[in-house]
């Protein structure tokens, strides 16, 4: 299994681009109330505590579906994998931190993970910073949480823009994209997506409150972007696999 979700891409900190398929209207520039949503859209993760998650991750020889919880405190996320057009060589339970990767192989996936994780069959290796279109999803959906807000003010200095309006389920949300590629890296504070310097801008659909319900992340070996949406079903508090220490 390990090897199956080893796929080939680029690394973290160079495969994120705008999503080119959502862009009714804009780019515009944003105005100051959403400015304000977007320096706060991931705070609001953090403070939520975690957030209920579905992570597509697309693929030549078929896609991968993550089905779980994110705790953005303790910044670790656990839930069920499970391939789509492929078979199930990479189905199971996975549980990641930043740095760390926990898979528990099943032939018979369930469709959401149990809230206690199993107390055997898990395996360990590194979160992979290059080569694995999984691990980049995975990075990247950690990073959708910050313990503090952005600066609103940078946010347009550096790229970031308004391009349009959506509904995700009873939401009305504004699509939004972060700092450029280009200027990201001369200003850390503006890049709500948390990406290394240099990434490019990631797409959010952010409600009115600054809620974020959906983010579109474009990895260079994938034809589609990985889609990270939330509350697509009930939270569940993550609990550690054991013997797992999640990285604080």
């Amino acid at each position: 299994m390990v090897a199956v979700i080893g796929g080939v891409v680029v690394a973290v900190a160079t495969f994120l681009v705008v999503d080119s398929d959502s862009d009714p209207t804009g780019p515009k520039t944003l105005t100051s109330d959403q400015a304000s949503r977007l320096a706060v859209t991931r705070f609001l993760n953090y403070q939520a505590g975690g957030r209920a998650v579905t992570i597509d991750v697309p693929g030549t020889a078929g896609g991968l579906t993550v089905t779980g919880s994110i705790d953005y405190r303790r910044k670790v996320g656990y839930g069920v994998v499970r391939g789509t057009g492929r078979d199930t060589s990479s189905d199971g339970l996975i549980q990641w931190t930043a740095t760390t990767v926990f898979v528990h192989p099943m032939a018979n996936a369930p469709a959401k993970a149990p809230a206690r994780p199993p107390e055997s069959g898990w395996y360990r290796r590194p979160l992979q910073r290059y080569g694995s279109s999984l691990d980049s999803s995975l990075a990247i959906a950690l990073k959708l949480g910050s313990d503090r807000p952005d600066n609103a003010e940078l946010l347009p200095q550096n790229g970031a823009a308004w391009v349009g309006r959506d509904r995700v389920d009873d939401h009305q949300v504004d699509i939004m994209t972060g700092p450029s590629a280009a200027r990201a890296s001369s200003a850390p504070a503006g890049a709500p997506a948390g990406a290394p310097a240099g990434a490019g801008a990631v797409r959010y659909w952010i409600g009115s409150d600054g809620t974020m319900y959906r983010v579109r992340v474009g990895v260079a070996s994938a034809s589609e972007p990985v889609a990270i949406d939330f509350d697509t079903h009930s939270y569940v508090p993550v609990r550690p696999v054991p013997g797992a220490t999640p990285t604080r």
